[in-house]
């Protein structure tokens, strides 16, 4: 036996371990699928070599969670898959049998189980045999409903997963820093608070049905089955006559939907399996996969060589992230000259320098730009002491849980902070400016253009500039220009909501603006003596009345409200209703609508025709509407003991609607 050899392999496999424990746990990466991938080869190579395997080798072992909670056996083993990135071997496999792909997401598994139509447990994959109940974390994961039509036994496979818009989201909302969408979800499932859980927006997509009691032999049937129930089940293709023509079209046609970001969750390959599920069930098990069970096909990761240029620094709510820039390179069939780096301590892991660092860039499945290898060392790697955005003084944040370095700005008013505020304030709610999403913006504060809501307008000063930037052009530059010359001439109703007053939704805005006109609406806030001037509009009360009037004193929103009003044209919003037919009355909606888009609606047409629309039933209710007349609810309670007519939506369109005669 080659000593040599045999130690090589120790140190591969002990690097490996750390990776998979970190991967599965919501630890930092400590290396990427790439490099793992890779290195599971060279450790595969040299057991079939040596004729020696170590027992905890990953070829031997299911990688496991370790979510902390009451540990359980799974009904029926949660065991990986065989990998290959070679066609050919998925049609050897095949064996002519039909066959069904679909997505390898990149989540986390958990096993949901369901007795007499109730959910019973939900269990993290863990090793494949033991897991973690986390069955009280439910209602803070989308897709797993409390109740499914069936009154007997099924055990369901499925993923959860983050979508890449719900990962950028949190990312820049929370300022906290993760590596991936697979790392914030796995992270998340080790919370106890069911509501935070809830602000990562999980959502669990079943990938295979398990066991049901009555003999259902083909998997595509059984997922038609799991669909039929409520579920949204992972999506598929059968193949029929699987040979190389067929399946090689059919992956090209799978990688496509991932590299045009069809696509909206996080994948890390395909998944191949028979449609017979009897003969899937046949296979040998082998070390930590059973033979037929399924294949996994991973993408031949295409690695550039690049030199670094130099890192960029670019600011999302309080953390600052390095951003490779280097000469740019083909992959895929695209030409990429930036990848992210996530944190320092991922720029510490690479070795990452200065101008001249030779980088190893993919495209990580088939999609993000990463640079996976430092070949060379040039110079050294500087840390910024001010934020690249306000200029203000930086410091270097340190994870307690994963022990990750992160840049973050020590100014509470850094334009990057207010990345929400800008969001909104382009929204069709608020100045209505299409075409700027939250990325855009966050964009354009990273160049410096925009540090508050006037800047948004005096972007048309910038278009030549934009129309450089990756991923514009001057088509659309220009756009952006006629969106923001359009949105110069706003009602005044969505200018109060777009400045983000706390408390000041479009109600309230509503409720005030029919009180005072804008410019002596904001007049009496700045002049008033006491926090309570409005406390007496109805539906206003003193905390709104007190967020206003606070907002409105304060000179540095006097100062932004003052340049944005140089630029743009308020318009009053027309206060007379348009009918009467409403007139008099005072309406409470509650519950869901279906003649109406929703219930805002309902309550703006009540508004339209003179009526009235208030949140609790009393005494000075005219009528309730609620779609479920006979329930039991508190409103609904209310109304009885009062003699108030509870009204269903049609019954309301019939007396009030717009073909009534009232």
């Amino acid at each position: 036996m080659n000593d040599t050899k045999i130690n090589e392999m120790r140190e591969m496999i002990d690097r490996l371990n750390r990776a998979s424990d970190a991967y599965y746990n919501g630890l930092p990466e400590q290396m990427t699928d790439y490099e793992w991938d890779a290195l599971f080869d060279q450790v595969r190579a040299l057991e079939e070599e040596t004729g020696f395997r170590f027992p905890d080798s990953p070829t031997q072992n299911v990688s496991s969670d370790d979510t902390a909670g009451q540990k359980e056996p799974h009904e029926y083993a949660a065991l990986s898959l065989a990998k290959t990135k070679k066609p050919e071997d998925l049609v050897k496999w095949a064996e002519g049998r039909p066959i069904w792909i679909s997505w390898k997401l990149d989540g986390l598994t958990l096993v949901v189980t369901y007795d007499n139509g109730r959910l019973s447990r939900i269990v993290t994959r863990g090793d494949g045999h033991i897991g973690t109940n986390i069955t009280h974390l439910r209602a803070g994961i989308q897709g797993i409903p409390e109740r499914i039509d069936y009154s007997g036994h099924a055990v369901i496979r499925g993923e959860a997963v983050i979508s890449y818009a719900d990962f950028n989201a949190f990312v820049l909302e929370s300022g906290e820093d993760y590596a991936n969408p697979r790392n914030l979800a796995s992270g998340s499932l080790t919370l106890k608070d069911v509501e935070e859980v809830k602000k990562r927006r999980i959502r669990w997509i079943p990938f295979t049905l398990v066991h049901i009691d009555e003999p259902l032999v083909s998997w595509g049937s059984r997922m038609d089955w799991l669909d039929q129930r409520g579920f949204t089940s992972v999506e598929r293709e059968r193949i029929d006559h699987p040979d190389l023509p067929s399946i090689t079209a059919a992956i090209d046609a799978w990688t496509a939907k991932v590299t045009g970001n069809i696509n909206p969750y996080p994948v890390d390959g395909l998944v191949i399996g028979y449609d017979d599920t009897d003969y899937a069930s046949t296979g040998s098990v082998t070390g930590h996969h059973a033979a037929r069970a399924g294949y996994a096909f991973k993408w031949q990761d295409e690695a550039s060589e690049s030199v670094l240029d130099h890192i960029e620094w670019s600011c999302a709510a309080s953390t600052i992230t390095p951003v490779a820039v280097f000469e740019p390179v083909e992959i895929e069939g695209t030409t990429v000259k930036r990848a992210s780096l996530c944190n320092i301590s991922e720029c510490e892991r690479l070795g990452i320098g200065g101008k001249g660092t030779v980088l190893s860039v993919i495209k990580a499945n088939k999609i993000i730009p990463k640079v996976i290898h430092v070949t060379k060392t040039e110079g050294v790697f500087e840390i910024p002491a001010v934020c690249p955005v306000c200029g203000s003084e930086t410091t270097v944040a340190v994870s307690p849980q994963s022990g990750t370095k992160t840049l973050r700005c020590q100014n509470p008013a850094c334009a990057a902070k207010q990345l929400k505020k800008f969001t909104r304030f382009v929204s069709k709610g608020g100045m209505d400016i299409d075409g700027i999403s939250e990325q855009t913006l966050d964009r354009f504060v990273n160049e410096g253009w925009i540090k508050e809501y006037a800047d948004i307008y005096r972007l048309q000063e910038h278009l030549a500039e934009i129309a450089e930037l990756d991923g514009f052009g001057e088509k659309s530059a220009e756009n952006i220009g006629q969106s923001i010359e359009k949105a110069k001439q706003v009602p005044d109703q969505r200018v109060i909501f777009a400045l983000c007053i706390p408390l000041v939704g479009p109600d309230v805005a509503k409720r005030l603006l029919a009180a005072y006109p804008f410019e002596e609406l904001f007049a009496a806030a700045e002049n008033a003596a006491s926090p309570d001037i409005f406390a007496d509009i109805d539906g206003i009360g003193p905390e709104k009345s007190a967020a206003f009037v606070t907002w409105a004193k304060d000179p540095e929103n006097q100062r932004i409200l003052q340049h944005l009003l140089e630029i743009v044209t308020v318009t009053r919003t027309a206060a007379e209703p348009a009918g009467a037919k409403c007139e008099g009355l005072t309406f409470v909606v509650t519950g869901d609508v279906h003649i109406y888009k929703n219930r805002n609606e309902l309550k703006a047409y009540i508004e339209s025709q003179g009526g009235k629309v208030t949140g609790s039933v009393t005494k000075k209710t005219s009528f309730l509407i609620n779609n479920d007349v006979t329930s039991t609810s508190g409103k609904n309670r209310k109304a009885q003991e009062l003699n108030i007519p509870i009204l269903s939506e049609e019954a309301f369109e019939a007396q009030f609607g717009q073909g009534s005669a009232a």
